[in-house]
């Protein structure tokens, strides 16, 4: 018999326009019987590269369209897809943005910056090494917000050159996991690997052979705090010792 598909809980997503790796991330994070329903957000130029001035405007977008179409599905959940965009704004604009859209949606709200809090909290960890395809001034931005919420950058690893947004979803998988290598360090208790554009969530496990340490992905991280505030599992297997705590 196939697994069931459907029934037990649905998630709405809120992907950015030009991101093409955050649907099919979900579709293979998400747990049996979970539904997915996936909204796009605009507010950013796709023809410009994406530094904080660009994730600003993306957060900072009215969301009461979006909002009042996502609701059409009656989700239980919903997620905001896009981890730079509140990165570029600070904690407080995040937790502000969950509670307006939890308030609106009457549904549990993940975010994308939240959840990585959230999962490294879940972890234990307190010093890490950050990897992102951002450009290094957004990246400046991303430690900050990670130290405001108590976390040390002790390793970080920036791309060569400069990607635009097809870019960011062009990285290889073998591209992300040497990013993640070089964003290592001997202190560094889990690895993070921000954007949910990324596609860091094919090489989470062999990272974490590699490594010896848990890896951290934007997109993993909204499936934990999906599956964790709304008591789903199992998780799917081979994403990671964070996945190990809901299978747990």
């Amino acid at each position: 018999m196939a697994a069931e598909t459907r029934g037990r809980t649905r998630i709405g997503v809120f992907v950015p326009f030009t991101n093409t790796n955050l649907e099919p991330d979900m579709m293979m994070l998400r747990p049996e019987g979970t539904s997915l329903h996936f909204a796009r957000l605009g507010g950013y130029d796709a023809d410009e590269i994406p530094d904080e001035g660009q994730m600003a405007q993306l957060g900072a977008s009215d969301m009461e369209e979006p909002l009042r179409l996502i609701q059409g599905v009656r989700p239980d959940v919903v997620i905001y897809g896009c981890t730079s965009a509140t990165l570029a704004h600070g904690p407080k604009f995040d937790t502000d943005l969950r509670s307006r859209i939890a308030a609106q949606s009457a549904a549990k709200t993940v975010t994308a910056a939240g959840a990585l809090v959230h999962a490294l909290k879940k972890l234990g960890a307190h010093r890490i090494g950050f990897a992102s395809p951002y450009v290094p001034s957004l990246n400046d931005e991303a430690i900050a917000f990670l130290a405001s919420e108590g976390f040390e950058s002790v390793g970080r690893a920036d791309v060569d050159g400069t990607l635009d947004n097809e870019g960011q979803g062009a990285l290889l998988p073998e591209d992300v996991f040497e990013l993640g290598k070089r964003a290592d360090h001997p202190e560094a208790d889990a690895v993070v690997l921000s954007c949910t554009d990324m596609r860091a969530v094919e090489v989470i496990a062999e990272l974490e052979a590699e490594l010896g340490k848990p890896v951290v992905t934007s997109n993993q991280a909204m499936m934990f705090q999906v599956m964790d505030i709304a008591n789903l599992g199992p998780a799917p297997k081979g994403f990671g010792q964070l996945f190990e705590r809901i299978s747990a």
